[in-house]
């Protein structure tokens, strides 16, 4: 007799289809495969008990704080620990019950969707300006337009375009110069159709410039304000682009002056769901949205540890998820290394946030993370590919 462990769902999968289990078994087996653990905040005592009982009721638990059953405090934090099944078997067992707990049912519904894993695209980082943090991509003029050529022959499948440095401490620039540095980009564009060969974003906040990179074929709208300004939302709209949204506390130039969270993940997620709801109220819809926890933008080395340890979370809003951590300062204060020597703690980085399901990945450094992605992919999601 021999036995061993099964690593990854994937593998799993292909390990009940080898077996010759049905597919509707399947199915049902796929919800039992992965135990998830969900902090619920701030949740009032009753609650709490009658959740308890709900959760152990189907198989699930739930772990509290001591004092609980008597009702010692009016709220508490708790933990709850389930399968994909028993979320959903709770979420239709909480939408009768008092205390919040109605509320809560249809969060728990969206946690136990599974998220099928989506095809990851690479996205190329291009700056037109000359004091982004990183100067390897800084190109103006014809090393611009040959760096773009570059990025999609590397396998990039989103190209950046951003013309304003966002990095700690930034000034902001005015309107004019920002499309001064960008048009003759825009005009590359839209007269050699550059749009048919990969997706072009545009890194920016301002509506006439985004307007006018919509007019010259780009599709994608890299906002690192997080839609703040609904003008941003309806340009989207209007023109049938993506927007990713990005949070942010504070601003460039004040973003890292002693940032603060009760809980960043918790406080992320919220800023989330109002955003997508703003869309959404202005016809956007979330199958055209992306959300970027912004990594380094108002975050201290633990909180951006934290997002990507909880990155998963995010996927219950149903978008893509992004992630650009490259060559970013966090890797520095992890272990000193400078900027041009940062690619092998990127790498690091953007493979732990496409395991906890980012499919977009920005990036200065195009050919060495699509070698790194088909590699993870053949250990990580070959079996399922197969």
């Amino acid at each position: 007799m021999k036995c061993y462990r099964i690593g990854t769902v994937p593998e799993r999968r292909k390990l009940l289809r080898t077996l010759g289990v049905e597919s509707g078994g399947v199915a049902i087996m796929a919800d039992k495969m992965e135990t998830l653990w969900i902090l619920i905040r701030d949740l009032r005592t009753p609650a709490a008990n009658i959740l308890k009982q709900d959760a152990l009721s189907v198989g699930a638990d739930l772990a509290v704080p001591g004092g609980v059953i008597t009702c010692a405090t009016e709220r508490v934090d708790a933990l709850l620990i389930a399968t994909r099944k028993h979320l959903k078997q709770l979420a239709r067992k909480e939408r009768a019950q008092p205390f919040g707990l109605k509320e809560l049912a249809p969060i728990l519904g969206e946690f136990a969707r599974e998220s099928h894993p989506r095809a990851v695209r690479i996205m190329g980082v291009l700056n037109a300006n000359d004091d982004s943090f990183y100067a390897g991509s800084r190109y103006l003029g014809d090393a611009a337009l040959r760096r773009i050529e570059e990025m999609i022959e590397e396998g990039a499948a989103i190209v950046d375009v951003g013309a304003v440095s966002s990095r700690p401490g930034s000034e902001p620039v005015d309107e004019g110069e920002e499309m001064e540095r960008l048009r003759p980009i825009l005009e590359t564009v839209r007269s050699r159709r550059l749009w048919e060969r990969a997706v072009f974003s545009i890194d920016s906040y301002t509506p006439a410039v985004i307007s006018a990179a919509l007019e010259s074929g780009f599709s994608f709208v890299n906002d690192i304000t997080g839609a703040r300004d609904p003008r941003v939302i309806d340009l989207a709209r209007e023109y049938g682009a993506t927007l990713c949204i990005m949070h942010m506390q504070g601003t460039p130039k004040t973003m890292q002056h002693n940032p603060a969270y009760d809980d960043v993940t918790a406080e992320v997620d919220a800023f989330f769901a109002r955003q997508i709801a703003a869309c959404e109220e202005r016809g956007l819809g979330r199958e055209r949205i992306v959300l970027d926890v912004g990594i380094g933008f108002g975050k201290t080395l633990e909180h951006n540890l934290t997002l990507l340890r909880n990155h998963a979370t995010f996927l219950r809003h149903g978008c893509e998820l992004l992630i650009g951590a490259s060559r970013k300062s966090m890797i520095d204060k992890v272990i000193p290394t400078p900027t041009e020597k940062r690619l092998p703690g990127t790498l690091a980085i953007h493979l732990k946030a496409v395991e906890e399901g980012a499919s977009i990945v920005r990036c200065h450094d195009v050919a060495e993370h699509v070698q790194a992605l088909a590699l993870w992919r053949a250990i990580e999601r070959g079996a399922e590919d197969q």
